[in-house]
């Protein structure tokens, strides 16, 4: 029990990518479920580890705190390398790894914050609200068309072996504006997540914790 690792998160949110990479190296981990999105109860749960009330939050086991998907996904597969989520430092792959997973939370991730709850900038007037929702999804498609132009994916992104970055990608390419634009958007990309999705090391974690619902990708 002393070896357990415990994760804040909620299914179909930022948490999912690093339950995913949690599975894939083997540990033991258990769940705290909190959907911060659906109110203060819920943010309070997560108050204590985490000051922005936000998922994902690990706690390793020896007590220590880490917060940012990101930087959770970095720090686990680089603490287990035996499982080859993420290239060694010596590895002429890693200069882009650590690019692109800074360029999801900074250029893409960062979006949601604004659009999930426009009143943040914007104030109580629905027609700035409606603005900003629709700016934000056309910047995150912008991103993502971006990314797809800067990358020459192999079996995976960033070749033949899968990191931590196709699990960060397959996930936050099932949000807003959701799959069907992704894969306009970002056509080389497109079959290294449809691959990502049907591992079968995670059929079962994909059913209960992003299910592939009718529509989902619209």
């Amino acid at each position: 029990m002393g070896m357990v690792f415990t994760l804040y998160g909620a299914a179909g949110s930022g948490s999912v990518p690093v339950e995913a990479a949690l599975r894939l190296i083997r540990l033991d981990y258990q769940v705290v479920e909190a959907p911060t999105w659906e109110g203060e109860a819920e943010r309070a749960k997560v108050a204590a580890v985490n000051p922005m009330r936000q998922v994902p939050a690990l706690i390793t086991p020896g007590g220590e705190v880490i917060t940012e998907s990101a930087a959770i996904l970095i720090w686990l597969a680089d603490s287990h390398p035996q499982a080859r989520l993420a290239p060694t430092l010596d590895d002429p792959r890693r200069a882009q790894f650590l690019r692109w997973m800074s360029f999801i939370p900074a250029s893409i991730y960062s979006m949601f914050w604004v659009r999930d709850e426009p009143p943040r900038l914007v104030g109580d007037d629905p027609k700035a609200q409606a603005e900003i929702q629709q700016r934000t999804i056309d910047r995150i498609a912008s991103c993502w068309r971006m990314m797809d132009s800067q990358i020459t994916p192999g079996r995976f992104l960033l070749g033949e072996e899968m990191t931590v970055l196709d699990l960060y990608v397959a996930t936050a390419s099932r949000w807003t504006p959701r799959r069907r634009r992704f894969f306009a958007e970002a056509p080389g990309m497109a079959e290294v997540v449809r691959r990502v999705d049907a591992l079968p090391a995670l059929q079962a974690f994909w059913a209960e914790r992003f299910p592939f619902d009718d529509g989902w990708e619209g």
